[in-house]
Parts: C-alpha cells; sequence; structure tokens
C-alpha cells in the first residue's frame, strides 16, 4: 500500500505565498508522473501542476507564472511553490502520484488527503 501526506497549507493574505509539500511511503519501487490538484468549495477538482520523472512540467493557464512544481525522487517527495496568491486560489490541495510497487507491476494512481490553502483579501 501506498501513502500520500501533504502539508505546508494554511491562511495568508493575497499577494503572499505557501510552499506546499506531498510525501510518498509505503510500497514503492518507483513513482512515475506526479501531479497537483485543487478542488473548491462547491466546485469540481481541478489540474494545477504535473511533473514527470525526469522534471518536465505542466501547468493549469490559472497559475502559470505563480506557482512552481518540483520534486525530490529520492525522498519520494513533490511541492508546490505558490507565489502572489490570490483569494481565487482558495481550495484543497491534493497531490496524486503513479506508483508502482515492483518492476513487474504496473502504475497505479494514488491521491492524498488533501492540505486546505486560503487566502484572504
Amino acid at each position: 500500500q501506498v501513502q500520500l501526506v501533504e502539508s505546508g497549507g494554511g491562511l495568508v493574505q493575497s499577494g503572499g505565498s505557501l510552499r506546499l509539500s506531498c510525501a510518498a511511503s509505503g510500497n514503492i519501487f518507483s513513482i512515475d508522473a506526479m501531479r497537483w490538484y485543487r478542488q473548491a468549495p462547491g466546485k469540481q477538482r481541478d489540474f494545477v501542476a504535473f511533473i514527470t520523472s525526469n522534471g518536465g512540467t505542466l501547468y493549469a493557464d490559472s497559475v502559470k507564472g505563480r506557482f512552481t512544481i518540483s520534486r525530490d525522487n529520492a525522498k519520494n517527495m513533490v511541492y508546490l511553490q505558490m507565489n502572489s496568491l490570490k483569494p481565487e486560489d482558495t481550495a484543497v490541495y491534493y497531490c496524486n502520484a503513479e506508483v508502482r510497487s515492483a518492476s513487474n507491476r504496473p502504475y497505479v494512481g494514488y491521491w492524498g488527503q488533501g492540505t486546505q490553502v486560503t487566502v484572504s483579501s
């Protein structure tokens, strides 16, 4: 089994910064893509950022230029540096990772429990 645990959320004023972390643990042979999503109250879960195992990245237009995704493969961690935060960034942020438990097993997607980010105006 694999667990993803997010941390780093909190309350910040508009224009401020936060850094989210997500730690993967458990039966891990390798991790492929890692992603961040967010879900605001009453809305669907939306894609935020993506990073490949080699460091290639992709961002939602709404966060491009403000957020930076990174990862530490040795620690099975993914991060989301969020700058110039806006009230509309308020949401629960979830990390997602594609993990396989052995070289001959397929990748399986796992989710963390989420961390709340609240941006006040």
